[in-house]
């Protein structure tokens, strides 16, 4: 039997309403900020949170237990980590361990608010547009705006509203951050611009460049606005990741995909059916100044990545100045791990970094999880 009890919490936009499903709920925020990002510089856009909780918790928070999840390049957040497919809810599992657990969208991605470039076919990449000839253009045509329209640097400033809104929402100085693939610079980046905000980070095949540039490049406001993905995209993408008969539950690849149409309606009337997220230069998360982060790190890495590949993960280990740091190398596992056959273990371990500051008892090293 499903429960439902509606609980009021203050946003800045207003009131949201709260659904609890049996032992976990969830609610809706919606926050303003001052964009940064050059398809929107200078305008107030809205950014979608998602907090999923126990109903006591959502009433009256978790003190410090709180948790903000950061995105990467292509899947929204609520998307990636809320799967609604039996176990697979990174933020289901930590929210029923106590946690106050938060979502973030960052501009151009998911239900926070789009620039308006992104509704036009003409902006992909010439290779990409191929896929709607003749369905929705007759032929390749040239971009109509000069470049990227977010970067790491409106990221950051995304992030910053983000975890302020949850600060005063829950009364609360320092946040824990999770981030995935392209959420690493993001998470990782903006926590060593603000280490007084976090107090620990856990990043999943966090993208990390030692040879990342200190300062935005010259070439950041050239090239693609954004990029589509379709399903056979998507399933093409994991297809080459996969190192293991059972690490792919085709139920979840089915429920993870379902949930990125629902996230962007626009996408999925186009013919075929996408999601879109903006091409996003990205700087600052250099070598030295992760060497200055002090910030206690779970690093995790699927055996079978192919998207970030774990050597750069080891790099992120290796340099991070942190002495309280883990590295997981997780076994049977792609740049999706979270939505794969070790995602407990992947859930399990986070869980114990933020309990405990350790993974197996451990609170430095590097070690082998799952078969």
């Amino acid at each position: 039997m499903r429960l439902t009890i509606a609980i009021a919490l203050l946003t800045l936009s207003g009131v949201a309403p709260v659904v609890a499903d049996e032992a976990i709920g969830s609610a809706d925020h919606r926050v303003r900020v001052v964009s940064k990002a050059p398809g929107a510089e200078g305008k107030t856009v809205t950014l979608y949170l998602r907090e999923r909780a126990t109903p006591q918790v959502l009433k009256n928070g978790a003190g410090d237990k709180v948790v903000l999840f950061v995105h990467g390049a292509g899947t929204p957040a609520e998307v990636s980590f809320d799967v609604p497919y039996q176990d697979y809810s990174w933020m289901g599992y930590l929210a029923k361990a106590g946690y106050d657990v938060f979502t973030v969208d960052m501009e151009g991605y998911g239900r926070s608010s789009r620039p308006p470039q992104m509704k036009d076919l003409c902006n992909l990449a010439p290779a990409q547009q191929d896929q709607f000839i003749p369905a929705m253009l007759k032929a390749r045509c040239p971009a109509k705006y000069p470049g990227p329209i977010t970067t790491i640097e409106s990221d950051w400033n995304d992030i910053g509203a983000a975890v302020g809104y949850v600060q005063k929402l829950r009364h609360v100085q320092k946040l824990n951050l999770f981030g995935w693939s392209q959420g690493g610079p993001r998470a990782g980046g903006w926590a060593a611009l603000h280490p007084g905000d976090v107090a620990k980070l856990v990043l999943l095949a966090p993208a990390y460049n030692r040879a990342a540039p200190a300062e935005r490049p010259a070439s950041s406001m050239t090239g693609v606005v954004f990029t589509s993905q379709s399903r056979a995209d998507f399933d093409a993408n994991w297809a080459r990741q996969t190192g293991c008969p059972d690490q792919v539950d085709k139920a979840a690849a089915d429920s993870v995909w379902r949930e990125m149409l629902a996230s962007d309606p626009v996408g999925a009337g186009w013919k075929p059916p996408v999601r879109r997220a903006p091409q996003t230069p990205t700087w600052g998360w250099t070598a030295e100044r992760v060497k200055s982060e002090k910030i206690p790190t779970l690093m995790v890495s699927g055996q079978h990545d192919k998207q970030v590949n774990p050597d750069r993960v080891r790099e992120l280990y290796a340099d991070l100045g942190a002495t309280n740091k883990v590295f997981i190398d997780l076994a049977c596992s792609s740049h999706n791990a979270m939505w794969e056959k070790n995602h407990l273990l992947l859930f399990k371990a986070s869980l114990e970094w933020l309990d405990k500051g350790t993974v197996n008892g451990q609170s430095g090293g590097t070690m082998k999880l799952g078969y």
